[in-house]
């Protein structure tokens, strides 16, 4: 009996399959590697990958090096002046040939540079360690984030008990009274960051023609005192948690705006929305809440709207079907950490919107996808 025919696939979706399988096992071969290092019309493309993925391994001292400069108040220290390595030694508590190390590899990452007289100065990337508002702030607290992925493989696999799911609890609950220097730093530390959400958010979405913006979770009123800066005309509301609303109050108040913005203390999870604005803001607030908070929080917000009424989504997002650094490998993980939410794409969010039944959604291209990314959508 003659052997039975096999079916060999010469195209379609499974032989594309089968030969990209057959080059990434070529491409991870050694001896193909050696071969593409040395051929000269390959060997560029292999050492900037090598390159490129030396940077991945390295990552993490990378990140320790600028912990250690924020830390020392190194950028602080050279903003002012430029300073010799024995001054910087001698005020960050090391010998000088240990701190000869840390500014040589804060070279190497291009946050500092040497003069020929021998002083360290900052260059353009490291004059931002000490003038954007809240990087500082937010690299040391990452020395929480840090200690939640020290056991990658347990954090991925949920069994760790991270300190971030109970740090910003802490902060801005029960500790705030036990603590309040703690409480009030990292109060601080939102607001800063928040000015570039908004600056972004501000550049993405057109307020002109909105008679009423309600900021939904909006903190300490960091983002509406942007918006009501930009927009003289705008009445505005505060809707959050009635522990932020002394420190809104004073905000509107040393910003002139006390007269025009409405403050309403309240929780979303268990009363709805008031009415009366044109324009609804979510910003930095998806992110920290499941699925079914958001689905809930946007169907308050369809409802709290008139018709035509906008609501404008504000928050760093992940890249979907096309992930990016930012959002997928730092916001994504973050979040993870946190235990009360998640990242999710612009995509993700137009589609809850559309479930919630707004329509018309804008998605414009972000400015600064690891500040923030912005969605619209209309009532």
């Amino acid at each position: 009996m003659a052997d039975a025919a096999v079916s060999v696939p010469v195209s379609g979706p499974e032989c594309d399959r089968q030969n990209a399988s057959r080059l990434t096992r070529l491409l991870a071969a050694p001896s193909f590697q050696k071969w593409a290092a040395r051929f000269p019309l390959t060997r560029r493309f292999v050492r900037s990958e090598g390159a490129a993925m030396f940077d991945l391994v390295a990552g993490f001292c990378h990140s320790q090096v600028l912990y250690a400069l924020v830390a020392l108040d190194i950028p602080k220290a050279l903003l002012a002046h430029e300073l010799s390595l024995s001054v910087l030694a001698q005020q960050g508590r090391m010998p000088p040939e240990r701190m000869a190390v840390l500014l040589s590899a804060a070279m190497a990452l291009g946050l500092l540079k040497q003069r020929k007289s021998g002083l360290y100065a900052l260059t353009t990337r490291g004059a931002a360690l000490a003038g954007v508002p809240g990087l500082a702030g937010m690299i040391m607290h990452h020395d929480v984030l840090y200690r939640d992925l020290s056991d990658p493989v347990a954090f991925f696999r949920g069994e760790v008990d991270t300190e971030l799911a109970a740090f910003w609890p802490y902060v801005f609950g029960a500790g705030a009274a036990t603590d309040p220097a703690n409480a009030a730093r990292y109060s601080q530390l939102m607001a800063d960051s928040q000015r570039l959400v908004a600056d972004d958010t501000l550049a993405a979405v057109d307020f002109r023609g909105v008679a009423r913006l309600m900021d939904v979770g909006g903190g300490s009123g960091a983002f509406l005192a942007a918006v009501g800066a930009a927009y003289p005309g705008l009445g505005m509301t505060l809707f959050d948690l009635p522990a932020v609303v002394p420190a809104a109050q004073d905000r509107f108040a040393a910003a002139g705006m006390a007269d025009r913005v409405q403050i309403v203390p309240g929780s979303f999870r268990d009363q709805p929305l008031p009415r009366g604005a044109d324009m609804i803001s979510l910003v930095r607030v998806l992110y920290d809440h499941s699925d079914d908070t958001v689905v809930d929080l946007l169907a308050a917000a369809h409802a709290a709207l008139p018709p035509g009424g906008r609501i404008v989504i504000s928050e760093p997002m992940t890249g979907g079907a096309v992930p990016h650094r930012a959002g997928d490998a730092y916001f994504a993980l973050y979040c993870m950490a946190m235990r009360t939410g998640r990242a999710r794409s612009a995509d993700r969010i137009a589609t809850l919107l559309q479930l919630a039944g707004f329509s018309n959604l804008r998605l414009p291209r972000p400015a600064r996808p690891f500040i923030t990314s912005v969605v619209e959508g209309v009532r």
